[in-house]
């Protein structure tokens, strides 16, 4: 059986990202209106993962290599987007997570290294999203200033924890109070 995958070309998916902030500016009931009557649709939801720590092509679908198993994520190709060209701006954790959520490159943003804060007064595409009335939410490693697992701006809802956390019985940060979990 051959299964087919919304594969998007950078330029394409540049394209669309364009549109979509241009739209920013709008307030959000206009913004709203606008997609429910020319559709009559509610707008999509948008679920931006992720995923660090291997290779572009380590994903089941791609088939290299064979033995690999990645179900969730070939879902995830075949039922949303698979951007087949994306790129990066640094091969670092923290540059590149603060890259993807100002749109800016590193010495623009102030995040070199993996040890380093984002500066005070930074601002996130999350809360361009907001603006426009989307509900929005962080949930993972935030891995951008050690000691603080504190919400940012920019998200309604907000999971996550200390640097690279600690993965059995963590304590995480759950829209700013701190819960103790067992297990995974």
């Amino acid at each position: 059986m051959t299964e087919s995958y919304n594969t998007t070309n950078r330029r394409e998916f540049l394209k669309r990202l364009s549109l979509a902030a241009a739209a920013l500016p709008f307030t959000a009931e206009s913004a709203l209106a606008g997609a429910l009557s020319s559709s009559g649709r509610k707008p999509r939801n948008v679920i931006f993962i992720l995923s660090d720590d291997h290779r572009y092509d380590f994903m089941g679908f791609l088939n290299k290599p064979k033995f690999l198993e990645t179900p969730n994520m070939d879902r995830m190709a075949r039922e949303g987007a698979y951007i087949q060209y994306a790129t990066v701006s640094t091969a670092l954790c923290s540059p590149s997570r603060a890259s993807i959520l100002t749109g800016q490159y590193a010495h623009k943003h102030g995040v070199v290294d993996n040890n380093s804060r984002v500066p005070e007064g930074t601002r996130f595409f999350p809360q361009d999203l907001q603006k426009a009335g989307w509900q929005t939410a962080f949930m993972g490693k935030w891995h951008m200033g050690h000691a603080s697992d504190e919400p940012r701006p920019g998200f309604d809802r907000w999971i996550s924890f200390r640097g690279q956390g600690v993965y059995l019985n963590p304590t995480l940060n759950i829209d700013g109070r701190r819960v103790k979990r067992q297990g995974h």
